[in-house]
């Protein structure tokens, strides 16, 4: 059966590392963005690509500009239709990805590149050594042209999360590692060891990946053991266990109509196939979720997918699952229905292959294109799973080397999603009463200082009503106690002001 014109197709894939021996060779944003749209266009074996209908750049941090997406095709003489710009989310490239394949399938675009970057490695040393990079300044407010809001930001915190300073996701991800933990029934110890486990087979992944920033194979040991250079930050993630963004890299994906890739003469080999897509969210507050050891946006957003792509997760052999810490793995796989034993990167992860801030993602995809062309003599398929904000913003692709049986799916459970189930926060005055019964501690951590000493305490505790309160405490004593044994379960006391008291 002919292949749909209409059907969405990725045709192209670029990854830049740059590894600058010194800061003369550091490279800003847009000049990787680019290096890795040329790398794109010379693997789609595209003789010359001089305008697309969208050039869209995923959000980034290391550097500010107006209209990245603008900055990028004018470096690269590329006449953009559209140039657009995403909110921060490290769900942002696989949204993308299902916003325009969704786009083409409807022939309301032919062809569209998503691009994103950072430099973040080089800009930090730059502060360090006092150096001034020379890179680009901001255009003239007359020059500027303002990049397309691609999709409507949300805010992921709270106001009181914010005033109580619960806002870093190297705070949050860990407190979610401490509910998996005591839902597993696994000793400190013990659940140590499982994620220790992970992460070095996640190493060991990044050491095989020629895009990999750090190409290191730890073991376990290496993994878990407290040294100067591997510190304890959050309780109980060292530094390998957090999310790398110190980085300078940058991806790039083209996508296109089946009909535009036959004109363009992209040989059939390079041809990928995005077969379904969705997206959606958790409870956006962190305060309302039901709990911190489920996500079931996850396994609703993930089972769609796979439904719409007439697919099981079980037949999978390509997965990768969102990376940034090792809960977001944990949570991923018990959502989905995998094993954690299973191999559940194909990158390496964002520890190792490196976490650009919200572009992680667009590598991912972009090694999935290059293993999914490797097996182009069977049917393979390939499912990732991007995640934003605090486990928050889900999407999810399902890939193959052969056309789908339908044209491009998409859908979002959110609808279901946002009946579920939510927790009330109350206010520490009123925690501290003796009308809402006593707090046990749901979930915490105890962030380390950079000499990784014990500093802030924190904790989510649920009452005797069901309810939730936050509770920090920037006491030594307290945050030493909390790190030895187990405390989830655990009653302890709220004084007026939210202060944790054991």
């Amino acid at each position: 059966m002919p292949t749909d014109p209409r059907a969405p197709v990725l045709i192209g894939q670029g990854q830049i590392v740059n590894r600058a021996t010194s800061l003369n060779e550091a490279r800003e944003p847009v000049s990787l963005i680019a290096d890795a749209i040329r790398t794109a266009i010379t693997d789609a074996e595209i003789a010359s690509l001089r305008s697309v209908d969208a050039l869209h750049v995923v959000r980034l941090l290391s550097w500010k500009y107006h209209n990245p997406a603008l900055s990028v095709a004018k470096q690269l003489g590329i006449q953009a239709r559209v140039t657009g710009i995403t909110p921060h989310g490290g769900n942002m490239p696989q949204l993308l990805v299902n916003k325009l394949a969704l786009q083409i399938q409807k022939g309301e675009l032919d062809i569209a590149i998503v691009a994103g970057g950072e430099a973040s490695n080089s800009r930090a040393r730059a502060q360090r050594e006092n150096f001034s990079l020379s890179w680009s300044s901001p255009e003239p407010e007359a020059e500027k042209i303002a990049p397309t809001t691609i999709v409507d930001d949300a805010a992921m915190s709270s106001e009181t999360e914010i005033a109580r300073q619960i806002i870093l996701p190297v705070q949050i991800y860990p407190m979610f590692e401490s509910a998996l933990r005591a839902r597993a029934g696994r000793s400190v110890g013990e659940h140590e060891n499982h994620i220790g486990d992970l992460w070095s087979r996640f190493s060991g992944v990044a050491k095989t990946n020629e895009f990999a920033w750090s190409r290191s194979a730890f073991t376990t040991k290496e993994i878990l053991e407290v040294t100067p250079s591997n510190r304890m930050i959050g309780l109980p993630y060292r530094k390998r266990m957090n999310s790398n963004n110190q980085v300078d890299m940058a991806a790039a994906l083209i996508i296109c109509s089946v009909e535009k890739a036959e004109q363009l003469g992209v040989p059939r080999s390079k041809w990928v196939f995005p077969i379904s897509g969705t997206d959606c969210h958790e409870h956006y507050y962190i305060s309302n979720r039901h709990s911190f050891a489920e996500t079931p946006a996850v396994q609703l957003g993930g089972r769609l997918a796979c439904q719409l792509a007439e697919k099981s997760i079980d037949n999978f052999r390509l997965i990768d699952l969102y990376s940034c810490f090792p809960s977001a793995v944990q949570l991923g796989a018990q959502s989905l229905g995998l094993s954690i034993d299973r191999q559940l990167t194909i990158t390496g992860g964002l520890s190792f292959a490196g976490g650009p801030w919200n572009n992680y993602v667009m590598h991912a995809i972009a090694t999935m294109i290059t293993e999914l062309r490797q097996t182009a003599d069977k049917n393979e398929d390939g499912f990732i799973w991007a995640n934003g904000g605090y486990a928050t913003k889900h999407s999810f692709g399902v890939y193959s080397n052969s056309p789908g049986k339908n044209s491009y799916r998409h859908a979002s459970p959110q609808a279901e999603i946002d009946a579920l189930p939510k927790r009330e926060l109350v206010t520490a005055a009123e925690a501290a009463t003796s009308l809402v019964g006593p707090a046990k501690i749901e979930a915490y951590t105890v962030m380390h200082d950079r000499d990784g000493k014990p500093e802030t305490a924190i904790a989510s505790t649920l009452l005797g009503d069901s309810r939730r309160a936050w509770a920090t405490s920037k006491d030594p004593q307290v945050a030493q106690s909390l790190c030895t044994d187990e405390w989830v379960g655990r009653q302890v006391t709220l004084d007026p002001t939210g202060n944790l008291l054991l």
